[in-house]
């Protein structure tokens, strides 16, 4: 299917599907007339494309990790790990944050918010 039809059952505009195939995340053959054909499965992959951004992964994690779980023999074990290890910077990130907010929190009405407080 050409991209315009790949974007239309897929939700997404024309340039996102450009741009998903210019850094390899899908791939499309090249017609002899220079249009791009990518294979009915690339809609289902783009669903997942989507639902793992949704849940905090980057394109560049789906980029690294999709081979892998296509070619995983159990992909459910493998996306399990993933998203347990999601969880854990999740929660790092998190501790930072908290981290920072009680320290924007010890600044507020200081004379100088801007001051290491001593």
């Amino acid at each position: 299917m050409r991209i315009g039809e790949l974007a239309a059952r897929t939700g997404l505009s024309k340039d996102t599907v450009r741009f998903y195939d210019r850094i390899g995340l899908i791939e499309g053959r090249r017609l002899p007339n220079g249009y791009r054909d990518f294979a009915p499965e690339t809609v289902v992959w783009l669903h997942y494309v989507r639902t793992a951004q949704s849940l905090g992964f980057t394109l560049a994690e789906i980029g690294r990790i999709g081979a892998d779980l296509r070619e995983a023999p159990d992909s459910a074990e493998a996306l399990s790990t993933l998203f347990e290890d999601k969880i854990r910077i999740i929660d790092t990130r998190m501790a930072e944050l908290a981290a920072l907010r009680a320290d924007l929190t010890s600044r507020v009405g200081t004379g100088c918010p801007l001051r290491a407080p001593h």
